[in-house]
């Protein structure tokens, strides 16, 4: 079968990437066109477009870049077109990929949506609009098939979270700490990893916050978990101390070997939860962005661990005075022994509450058993 895939940002790609290949093992016609990044491409996947070129963040952000969205959206269009795929596999990234859903099922293709937008978090009235363009929805959070549910009267498949796979396995083939450190030319010193996401305007917004709070913390070494997507003096150019290492492409292999983390809200947290990291969390956004949109985001929490625990197992840092917060929450991080142990004690309940191994294999059988029938 023929598969149109439409992800993102770099969280779409991992996912995406998954699901391709457990659906290689289940459909061995398999042909796959894709909108999102290197992990998809490595699969298998013909890459249309690479997230670094689509993904934008904010109103504001948006509006600027407006003509170029419009002009992505034609081509994906024609593309669909002339590719006449069986499915159409959406990865959240719902302004676009809502769009995309409309078009396809005026034009009589199936849709299939992958990860949910973050509809409890913001909007929930585009539940209405799904519905009406979605064939069948996957959801990754535990809480989604009861939201979906018991809200809206919607029948959603939740198979587990396919972050667990994807960590999982790469702790396999992970390097020792002693590689790790004679790789990347690091010292013997504990290592704060510094995740300021896969988004260009969240690295511009956070990266010079995080290296600013360095000389704080002399006894540590901090390392930058830089994204391939980005080019190395993009990441020096937004360095306000030239203290930090900045490795590219390697942030699953940091996590495994850091003492403490700083994370842009996002996957990242999610993931430094999974490798067992304490970590501090923190958002910043267009402050005009922020100001026209929090009124309306129902949630207590904005990270994905606190969000799937219902409570707060890492502290959540929003918009302002970021540089002091982050500096007074790490210190406890890394000298309140009770508080650190707290947190890794949640950390294992958070696990658990995300489900086994084998997500993205339960996933890619039922899109199979779907449209076979």
């Amino acid at each position: 079968m023929k598969y149109y895939i439409i992800a993102g940002e770099a969280s779409g790609d991992l996912h995406g990437s998954n699901l391709i290949r457990a659906l290689k093992k289940e459909d061995p016609e398999i042909s796959v066109r894709c909108w999102g990044g290197d992990l998809m491409q490595t699969e298998g996947g013909v890459l249309v477009r690479h997230y670094r070129d689509t993904a934008y963040m904010g109103l504001f952000e948006v509006m600027a870049h407006a003509r170029t969205i419009a002009n992505n959206y034609k081509f994906c269009l024609q593309d669909i077109q002339e590719y006449q795929p069986d499915v159409l596999i959406l990865i959240d990234y719902w302004g676009f990929n809502s769009r995309v859903a409309k078009f396809a099922k005026e034009n009589g293709l199936r849709v299939f949506y992958y990860i949910s937008p973050k509809v409890w978090v913001w909007q929930e009235s585009r539940v209405k609009k799904i519905k009406q363009l979605v064939d069948r929805m996957f959801v990754i959070f535990p809480f989604e098939k009861d939201f979906y549910a018991k809200r809206h009267q919607y029948d959603v498949d939740y198979e587990g979270n396919p972050l667990i796979d994807a960590i999982e396995e790469r702790k396999q083939t992970l390097c020792s700490r002693e590689e790790f450190i004679s790789r990347n030319k690091l010292s013997e010193k504990p290592i704060i990893a510094l995740l300021p996401g896969s988004r260009k305007q969240e690295v511009l917004r956070l990266l010079p916050i995080m290296t600013r709070i360095i000389d704080k913390f002399e006894g540590y070494q901090f390392v930058i978990a830089g994204a391939a997507s980005f080019e190395e003096h993009f990441y020096r150019e937004n360095m306000v101390n030239d203290k930090a290492v900045l490795i590219i492409n390697q942030t699953y292999e940091l996590l495994f070997h850091a003492n403490a983390a700083v994370v842009a809200s996002g996957t990242a947290t999610l993931e430094t939860a999974l490798f067992n990291v304490p970590q501090v969390v923190c958002y910043r956004i267009n402050p005009a962005t922020f100001i026209l949109v929090r009124p309306f985001v129902p949630t207590k929490y904005f990270s994905l661990v606190n969000i799937i625990m219902d409570e707060e197992v890492v502290k959540e840092l929003l918009q302002y005075n970021l540089e002091r917060d982050i500096s007074s929450e790490l210190a406890r991080i890394l000298n309140d022994r009770k508080y650190r142990e707290q947190m890794l004690t949640k950390y294992a309940e958070l696990r658990e509450k995300c489900g086994g191994t084998g997500a993205s294999k339960r996933v890619a059988e039922l899109m199979v058993k779907y449209l076979q029938m």
